[in-house]
């Protein structure tokens, strides 16, 4: 039987590892992790707290890396003050733009770009500077 997400992957375009490193671990907060040596050039792995749980970042073979899928992690957060500021912190790097910033991010205070129907709990959505959408909940 399954009992827990043990980690998700994700692809970003060739050349493009050190938006992962910058985005994952300085926006998002997660910790990086080790990779096998003979494969630090083409993946970077995080840890998710200590939860056992890992992103893990792959490099596409090409350039055809797909956008806009709605295939997506979603990232489970302590409480709605975590949520609010974890949703300020990605807004003000997609505000400030470069090439690792977010390509979308829903607007603190605004609303979301995903269903929030009854019996959904309060979340937010993002895309990595990839197109990886993101999504962020309680």
């Amino acid at each position: 039987m399954i009992l827990s997400l043990s980690h998700i992957n994700l692809l970003v375009p060739p050349s493009t590892l050190h938006l992962a490193h910058a985005f994952y671990s300085e926006t998002l907060g997660l910790t990086p992790r080790a990779v096998p040596p003979h494969r630090q050039h083409e993946l970077a792995w995080f840890d998710i707290a200590d939860s056992g749980q890992q992103v893990h970042i792959a490099l596409a073979r090409d350039e055809a890396v797909e956008t806009a899928s709605a295939r997506h992690p979603c990232f489970r957060v302590g409480s709605a003050e975590e949520l609010l500021a974890l949703r300020e912190r990605i807004w003000r790097h997609f505000e400030r733009g470069g090439e690792g910033a977010p390509r979308e991010a829903d607007r603190p205070g605004g609303e979301t770009s995903g269903d929030q129907g009854a019996g959904f709990p309060q979340r937010f959505f993002a895309r990595d500077y990839a197109g990886n959408r993101l999504e962020f909940s309680l």
